[in-house]
């Protein structure tokens, strides 16, 4: 099993980058919330990566933290009728903190908005991945940090001001989306206050 690629990225699109490793391209399907983390083409990146195996083809998948590379094997093995275009559709959509959240509190409405997903769907996935997840472990979902090689985990803000916009008003899909840009845009060292203030501006 590939765990993890790390190579020079080569190009990269919102759904798929090549990373080229010892003179080899490696072609992997990503979400769009690991392509907005990815450097630019020629400097180095790491993947986390889940292989799918078919009698006609081997798909490699790629995310920016192993913790997102897990879900995403979660939902492809565990969720009845979501397979791994679906789950990279979810994972395109929100942030690994906020699905978890929206998995605990049962938010039914908010998964239905993922492209591909509808009521019942987002309903099996509550159903089948509630019990899987520990509400206690969300606070240490490691945020959405730029994907390079040697990128550690750091403390996970990202839950909490998305938090702070929907209650200002904001849907949670765009709150997620805006705080995820103002945290690439600050970097790690951002704090709650500074991500809010960003996605605001």
């Amino acid at each position: 099993m590939i765990t993890s690629v790390s190579g020079t990225l080569v190009s990269a699109s919102p759904l798929s980058a090549i990373i080229e490793v010892g003179g080899l391209g490696y072609e992997v399907h990503i979400p769009v919330t690991t392509a907005e983390r990815l450097p630019q083409p020629g400097q180095t990146a790491k993947l986390h990566t889940f292989v799918v195996y078919r009698e006609d083809s081997q798909t490699l998948y790629g995310f920016a933290t192993d913790e997102e590379r897990d879900f995403f094997r979660l939902l492809v093995e565990k969720v009845t009728g979501v397979g791994p275009k679906m789950a990279l559709s979810v994972l395109s959509k929100l942030s690994l903190s906020t699905l978890k959240g929206a998995i605990v509190a049962g938010d039914v409405g908010l998964l239905a908005k993922c492209p591909g997903i509808g009521k019942k769907t987002a309903e099996r996935l509550v159903m089948e991945l509630r019990d899987k997840l520990n509400p206690a472990e969300l606070g240490s979902v490691t945020p959405a940090a730029p994907v390079a090689a040697g990128s550690g985990p750091a403390e996970n803000k990202i839950r909490d001001a998305v938090l702070a916009l929907v209650a200002l008003g904001y849907k949670a899909p765009d709150a997620d989306k805006a705080v995820r840009q103002a945290w690439v845009g600050l970097g790690p060292a951002a704090s709650t206050e500074a991500l809010v203030k960003k996605a605001l501006g």
